[in-house]
């Protein structure tokens, strides 16, 4: 697939882009395997998150260009938290190159302090951590924007650039630098070190993205919209798929549950229709699914291919 003109004439609504976030180790055969499945799927973009226990996500996308043809590469998301900028510069540049310019950056503010106690880095509070993301996505784009930098990044004028998180000051900068904006559905419960979350309901996800707009107000050009799904499940029964869910959050109620943006639950008719009211109401036009629920999303992504 050739990179997404970020630049084009803003189209309305914008065609849908779907990727998936590959979270399990494999051995080369299994890897280079499960990326072409996810590209004969139909997935648009093949992501590696960045978590202790997961796979390191730039060799990942290096051994997935090479089993595939089409699909972009991401990680998603970077913790800014546990790079050194002029170090990650090189590790973007370089695997741009051998990619053959498939890279999309994806870069948070990180969540989960018990990676950074693991990896003996601080992690340092909200603000400092937000602090060190605008440190890294400016110093990224001088380094790489630089023609005298070495290694040269193959894509010009750069890397696309995904930013993820839905606080105000993340928002605000993705609004000036972030050619995606990528919005959790959940949030880190403050209470946790290991980065439990908490499911963002419909009401409060049209505040944020409405506070993304008013930031985002004098853009040149729009960005595209991305939302993490959390679960999708093709089904006539949708109440015995909530159900383990249900179980362990009693407070909320199966039609609560139904309304979550990041859950995916019914029948093909009724997740693509709640797939393209998202995008109506949202903005939502590139959608990722944890690796777990790759197989079940693809009915979906063949029903709305080109709508």
């Amino acid at each position: 697939m050739s990179q997404p003109e970020f630049a084009s004439q803003p189209v309305s609504p914008r065609p849908f882009r779907f990727g998936v976030n590959l979270m399990t180790p494999a051995p080369a055969d299994e890897w280079r395997a499960k990326c072409r499945r996810a590209e004969e799927l139909g997935y648009d973009v093949l992501l590696v998150p960045d978590h202790l226990g997961m796979p390191a996500p730039f060799p990942a996308l290096v051994a997935a260009a090479e089993a595939t043809e089409r699909a972009r590469l991401g990680t998603f998301v970077l913790n800014a938290g546990l790079w050194n900028p002029a170090l990650l510069a090189r590790e973007v540049a370089t695997t741009d190159a051998l990619t053959g310019g498939r890279l999309e950056l994806g870069l948070g503010a990180g969540y989960v302090q018990a990676e950074h106690d693991s990896a003996g880095l601080p992690f340092g509070t909200p603000g400092e951590r937000v602090d060190h993301l605008r440190r890294t996505v400016e110093e990224l784009r001088r380094l790489l924007g630089s023609e005298s930098y070495l290694p040269q990044p193959a894509q010009k004028p750069r890397v696309p650039l995904l930013v993820g998180g839905n606080g105000d000051r993340v928002l605000r900068l993705t609004a000036e630098h972030a050619d995606i904006a990528a919005f959790g559905g959940a949030y880190p419960d403050p209470r946790s070190t290991t980065g439990r979350l908490i499911p963002v309901t419909a009401e409060r996800l049209d505040e944020r993205v409405a506070r993304y707009r008013k930031f985002a107000a004098d853009r040149a050009q729009p960005a595209e919209l991305n939302l993490l799904l959390q679960m999708v499940a093709v089904t006539e029964d949708r109440e015995a798929v909530l159900q383990p869910l249900l179980d362990r959050v009693p407070e909320v109620t199966p039609e609560q549950a139904l309304a979550l943006p990041i859950l995916l639950i019914g029948t093909l008719d009724q997740i693509t229709a709640q797939v393209l009211a998202q995008r109506e109401r949202y903005g939502f036009s590139y959608l990722t699914v944890l690796e777990p629920y790759m197989e079940a999303f693809a009915p979906v992504i063949e029903e709305l291919r080109g709508k």
